[in-house]
């Protein structure tokens, strides 16, 4: 069985643009030239995927090569598409249909021109310690990026040199041939579609015009952040191809736990021990907070494990305004040994109880 376009891209018939678009970076970036120099097999796959991705992803030529069944941009040979009816048929449409594969002839040929492909968004962790996360800060980020060379700026060719016009195709990306009423245009072998060439590639990135480098980034911190929040920087991710926007860097927290606290949102949980008297009789204790020791009431009568708030004294919010609130979590104390006075006095009150 012939391969269809939606085989090149190894996605179901009724994929979405998303899982279309998806299929076609991963491939691109598997075969692209720049990263398969002299593999013609390579080459030729990749050129298969850009002509799949330039008709599956609009919408229009999508529906034309699904209608009029079609092999990887050329019209099937028999089956039961095979005779087809052109009457009313711009034959324009036909060199829409397949991205420009059809040229010269009755449209005349363009220079082939390549999808721009978004860089790939980086991620990045920083660690904090649960007291750092609730004040605002400034971290150092390094982050390893493919950038523009710094060697040769980019062009991909030797300093005091530059790219020239590709003679086979004169600088048009793509070469022609005739067809009768069409001619049938490739992307240029020698320029791989670009119209130009680099006769002596720059020593550094060998003509790529890219290479890693690491650059750092101040982050900075909100306070309240909590473990995972994540923290977008738009435009600082992996670079894009032809002409393609920068992915972005995510900054992902990581927060140590706490001995003192529990966090509950924006909330924060501390376990406060109270003695048995004051828990029966009620009292006052001294609470930790994250801004300093507060005194709490605790009210006769109180039971193990009563949550008692103490309000904006949590962590700060992300969204918003103000802080959360501190969750005193009651832990009566309970004599290991008690004299015979306090005995006495323990039955008694069990007695009345």
């Amino acid at each position: 069985m012939a391969k269809t376009l939606y085989d090149t891209l190894g996605v179901a018939k009724g994929a979405s643009q998303d899982e279309i678009k998806k299929a076609y970076r991963k491939l691109a970036r598997q075969y692209h030239p720049d990263k398969n120099p002299g593999d013609k097999e390579a080459e030729d796959r990749f050129k298969e995927v850009q002509t799949a991705y330039d008709v599956l992803s609009d919408e229009e030529k999508r529906k034309q090569y699904d209608r009029f069944g079609a092999t990887n941009g050329r019209p099937a040979p028999g089956g039961q598409n095979a005779n087809f009816d052109f009457s009313g048929f711009d034959v324009g449409d036909l060199g829409d249909l397949f991205g420009g594969i059809f040229g010269g002839g009755a449209r005349g040929g363009t220079r082939v021109q390549r999808q721009p492909v978004r860089g790939d968004d980086v991620v990045a962790e920083v660690h904090l310690s649960f007291e750092d996360a609730l004040h605002s800060s400034e971290v150092k980020v390094p982050v390893e990026l493919t950038v523009s060379c710094r060697e040769c700026g980019g062009t991909g060719a030797r300093p005091g040199t530059a790219p020239v016009i590709c003679p086979e195709c004169n600088g048009r990306g793509v070469r022609s041939e005739s067809q009768g009423r069409f001619a049938l245009s490739q992307p240029c072998r020698r320029c791989r579609g670009n119209g130009t060439v680099i006769e002596q590639p720059c020593p550094k990135c060998h003509g790529s015009g890219r290479e890693r480098r690491i650059k750092t980034y101040t982050v900075k911190i909100k306070p309240g952040v909590k473990d995972g929040t994540r923290i977008r920087l738009k435009g600082k991710g992996e670079a894009g191809e032809n002409g393609g926007p920068a992915g972005d860097l995510i900054v992902v927290t990581r927060v140590s736990s706490s001995d003192t606290y529990e966090r509950r949102g924006d909330d924060l949980i501390v376990q406060v021990p109270v003695s048995f008297s004051t828990a029966t009789l009620g009292g006052k204790v001294d609470v930790q907070t994250p801004e300093g020791p507060v005194s709490l009431k605790i009210p006769a009568g109180s039971e193990d494990g009563k949550l008692l708030r103490i309000k904006g004294r949590g962590a700060p919010r992300l969204t918003g305004s103000g802080k959360g609130d501190v969750l005193a979590r009651v832990r009566i104390q309970v004599p290991k040994r008690v004299n015979k006075k306090e005995r006495d006095l323990l039955e008694q009150l069990q007695e009345l109880g």
